[in-house]
C-alpha cells in the first residue's frame, strides 16, 4: 500500500508521489522563539517526525526543512519586558526548545534557517512581486495586493469576510483592503531593522518561508506542513505571494495536525491555559511518554491533553517494556505489514499502536523464549519507526536512578528473595512495604523478580 495524506487544499486524502521519484521536499513551519514550547507547538514537531521517519524509511533522499522565527514582534515585546537583548532572548529560547524537542525523541531538521540570516532573500521576493504588481509601498510599509491575485483564499476556503475578521489580520488605514498583508515594515531605532529600497525595516511574518523554503526547497515542492491555526492567514499568505513570485504551483501536499485542547478549549499562550513541555520534563514525566501522548490521537483529531492520558500513555509503555524485558531481543525485526498498513493510511498512529499493543501481548503469553523472539523484535521495530522504546528495559523502569539507589535496590531486592527461601515472608513483606514507600513496585515472575518506579 502506498502513503496516502490528506491534502489541505483538496479537502481530501490523496496517494503521495513526489515531484521527484527519490528524493522529497518538505517544509514544516518551525518556532518563534520568545518563550517555552507548550504542548500544542510540540504536537506539529512530533506528528512530522514520524512522517519524516516514514519518508526517510521509503525514499534515498529526503530534505526536511523547520525553521526558526527570530525576527517578530512578539519577539520585540518579550525582550522589552524582559529587559533582555533580543540575541540573547532568541539564542536562550531556541537553546531551550532544541533540548525540549531532542527530550521527546525528535529527530533534527535537515535544514533549520534563521530568519534573519535570509533577509537578503526576502528583500528580492519583494521586489518581484512589486515588479509584477502584486504588491505596493504605503507609508513605510510594502503590503501584497490581494486583489492581483483572483483565487486568495483557495487554500483555507475562507470568504472576504471572514479573511478580514481572521487572526492576526492587521486593520490599517494605509491598506487598499483590509485583508492585505505585511511584507515589510518599517523598524524605529530602538527595534532590529535592516536597510532595504524602502528604509530600514524588518520582514512581515508570512514573507520569512516564503524566502526559506524558496532557499532550500526550491519553487514548488512536496509537502508543507504545520499546525491547523497556520491555515489562515499564515499559509494562505505564503502560497498567495510564493505563487506571485514564482508564477508556479507553491506546494503539493498541505498537511495540517488539529488543536491540543485544554477543557474543550484551544491550548494557546494567548488564553494563558498551557503548560510548557520544559515544565512537564522538569516535572519527571519522561518525554517518551509525551510523545506517546502526542501520537495517540490521529494528527488531523483535537487531541485533549490531560493527566489521564499522561499515566496511560505510561502505563502503555511499561507493558511494551515488560515484554522487551522477558524476551531481551537482541536488534529488530521487520515491520509487521498491518503496522505499514496504518502508517501509510494517513498516519494512522493510533492504530499502529495497537499492533504494538498486540505484538506486547503475544509476547508476554508465551513462555519459550524462541516463541517470544518473533513478535519482541517486531515490538523493537515498530517502537524505533516512531521513535519509541529507545531505553534499555532495565533503564526504563529505574527511572533515571542514580547508580547508588540502582545497587540499594538491587541489595534489598536480594535480601527479600533470602527471606523467601527460608522462608520468613514477613521479612520479605516488611522489604516490599519499604521499596513501595520509596516509589518502587516489585514484580515476581517465573523468571526472577524485577522492579520499576512508580508512575
Amino acid at each position: 500500500m502506498a502513503l496516502a495524506l490528506h491534502n489541505t487544499f483538496t479537502r481530501r486524502k490523496e496517494r503521495f508521489a513526489p515531484l521527484e521519484p527519490e528524493r522529497v521536499r518538505m517544509y514544516v513551519c518551525g518556532p518563534t522563539v520568545y518563550d517555552f514550547a507548550h504542548v500544542g507547538n510540540a504536537r506539529p514537531v512530533v506528528v512530522f517526525d514520524v512522517l519524516y521517519r516514514l519518508l526517510k524509511r521509503r525514499y534515498r533522499e529526503v530534505i526536511y526543512v523547520r525553521n526558526i522565527t527570530d525576527v517578530d514582534d512578539k519577539i520585540i515585546n518579550a525582550a522589552r519586558e524582559r529587559g533582555e537583548a533580543i540575541a540573547a532572548l532568541t539564542a536562550r529560547t531556541a537553546e531551550a526548545y532544541h533540548a525540549d524537542m531532542a527530550a521527546l525523541a525528535a529527530l533534527p531538521p535537515d535544514v533549520e534557517p534563521r530568519a534573519t540570516e535570509h533577509i537578503p532573500g526576502m528583500i528580492a521576493m519583494i521586489e518581484r512581486l512589486l515588479a509584477g504588481g502584486h504588491a505596493y509601498e504605503a507609508q513605510g510599509h510594502v503590503l501584497f495586493d490581494i486583489a492581483s491575485k483572483p483565487d486568495y483564499g483557495k487554500l483555507s476556503g475562507r470568504d472576504r469576510e471572514e479573511m478580514i475578521a481572521g487572526a492576526r489580520v492587521e486593520i490599517a488605514p494605509y491598506k487598499r483592503d483590509p485583508a492585505d498583508f505585511v511584507l515589510w515594515k518599517p523598524s524605529n531605532a530602538e527595534e532590529p531593522g535592516w536597510p532595504s529600497p524602502w528604509g530600514r525595516g524588518r520582514p512581515g511574518w508570512h514573507i520569512e518561508c516564503s524566502a526559506m523554503s524558496e532557499r532550500y526547497l526550491g519553487d514548488t515542492f512536496d509537502i508543507h506542513g504545520g499546525g491547523l491555526d497556520l491555515v489562515f492567514p499564515h499559509h494562505e499568505n505564503e502560497l498567495a505571494q510564493s505563487e506571485c513570485a514564482h508564477g508556479k504551483p507553491f506546494v503539493r501536499y498541505w498537511v495540517h495536525n488539529g488543536y491540543v485542547n485544554v477543557d474543550s478549549e484551544k491550548m494557546s499562550k494567548s488564553l494563558g491555559n498551557f503548560v510548557t513541555v520544559h515544565e512537564l520534563l522538569a516535572e519527571g514525566i519522561p518525554g517518551e511518554v509525551l510523545r506517546l501522548v502526542l501520537i495517540a490521537t490521529h494528527y488531523r483529531q483535537p487531541l485533549d491533553f490531560t493527566r489521564r492520558g499522561i499515566e496511560q500513555a505510561r502505563a502503555r509503555l511499561d507493558r511494551w517494556y515488560r515484554a522487551l524485558r522477558a524476551a531481551a531481543p537482541a536488534e529488530t525485526g521487520p515491520l509487521p505489514a498491518e503496522f505499514e498498513a496504518a502508517l501509510d493510511d494517513d498516519l494512522n498512529t493510533p492504530l499502529a499502536l495497537t499492533v504494538m499493543d498486540a505484538l506486547a501481548g503475544e509476547t508476554l503469553a508465551v513462555e519459550s523464549s524462541d516463541a517470544k523472539a518473533k513478535p519482541a523484535t517486531a515490538l523493537l521495530a515498530c517502537g524505533q519507526a516512531l521513535g519509541l522504546l529507545a531505553e534499555k528495559p532495565d533503564a526504563w523502569f529505574a527511572g533515571g536512578a542514580a547508580d547508588a539507589e540502582v545497587a540499594e535496590i538491587e541489595r534489598l531486592i536480594a535480601a527479600r528473595n533470602e527471606a523467601r527461601k527460608v522462608p520468613d515472608f514477613a521479612a520479605a513483606d516488611r522489604i516490599r512495604d519499604e521499596l513501595a514507600a520509596r516509589g518502587i513496585l516489585l514484580e515476581d515472575t517465573a523468571q526472577g523478580t524485577s522492579w520499576r518506579r512508580k508512575g
